[in-house]
């Protein structure tokens, strides 16, 4: 009974940082999109990254949380580092060369593939009403991207990709040793952020150019928002169940295609609406689902 209820405060609890989370990162990809759009994107990525690492450097130590440890050098870190690499630079591009609000749109397939790597990677359970709405949610996803569509773009694939680099980061962010707390993860998620974007830069080849004092003021803003977006995201992969939580990253949707709309000017069709119901559908049905099987009180 007192584990139920635990259980229960736990799931609330995470489901409310998960929702902050969203929003900060909702906030962080409409300034980075402006800024990408009068900054090389490996550029952004590199100065991002580095404020970031640095703000988390910060965090660790007033924590008393060492950057350096031998938790740090496990294969879980090692692997959680590789698809953040993926998932940031494939997600940047994405918000920089498509629609915000498509890009967002195909992020939701997230929590469906974080439930399916929960299975089949953490063992965790998953019934066949779950198997079920996972893929129906892909064909949401499917929807949304329209393969055989005349408006097809392989663009859209950028964030598909970027999508599945943060399903394993959060994957691996569930799995981490436990001494290694949230800002110690943040540093080497943005110290991962550097690296994709001196990749990127050299792999582009344009140069870089000096930031003007507004350029510098959406960086700030940027960061704040991603800054706490991170820090609310490792606390509610942490607190509440994988199956609970993640689910509501669906409210990543609302923020994206309302700013998609109100501040870039994008255009909604019925298909990308439908696709984006069906998916957040098969996320709220996948969450219900994990709340009913919780014991009752």
């Amino acid at each position: 009974m007192l584990d139920s209820d635990q259980n229960r405060r736990s799931n609330m609890l995470g489901i409310g940082w998960m929702i902050a989370s969203m929003a900060g990162f909702s906030i962080e990809d409409a300034f980075l999109k402006i800024m990408t759009k009068q900054v090389p994107v490996g550029q952004v990525l590199m100065m991002f990254g580095a404020t970031g690492l640095c703000v988390f450097a910060l965090m660790a130590k007033r924590a008393g949380a060492p950057l350096f440890q031998p938790e740090v050098f496990t294969k879980h870190m090692f692997y959680r580092a590789v698809f953040e690499f993926f998932g940031r630079l494939f997600y940047i591009l994405a918000i920089a060369l498509t629609p915000m609000s498509s890009a967002t749109a195909i992020l939701q397939a997230a929590p469906l593939f974080v439930v399916l790597g929960a299975r089949i990677f953490l063992r965790e359970k998953v019934d066949v009403k779950t198997w079920t709405a996972i893929f129906v949610g892909l064909l949401g996803v499917l929807i949304i991207l329209r393969p055989s569509a005349e408006d097809f773009s392989l663009m859209s694939l950028l964030a598909l990709v970027g999508t599945l680099g943060f399903v394993g980061r959060d994957l691996f962010s569930r799995t981490a040793p436990p001494a290694l707390t949230k800002e110690v993860l943040g540093f080497y998620g943005f110290t991962t952020m550097v690296f994709a974007g001196a990749f990127f830069a050299v792999w582009d080849g344009k140069p870089f150019v000096p930031l003007q004092t507004q350029q510098l003021l959406m960086l700030g803003t940027a960061l704040m928002a991603g800054v706490f977006g991170y820090t609310a995201l490792m606390v509610a992969m942490r607190t509440g169940s994988i199956g609970s939580v993640t689910p509501y990253r669906y409210s990543r949707l609302l923020f994206g295609i309302s700013i998609g709309v109100l501040v870039f000017g994008e255009q909604l069709d019925a298909p990308m609406l439908l696709g984006c119901a069906v998916v957040m559908g098969a996320g709220l049905f996948i969450g219900w689902q994990n709340q009913r099987r919780l014991p009752a009180q």
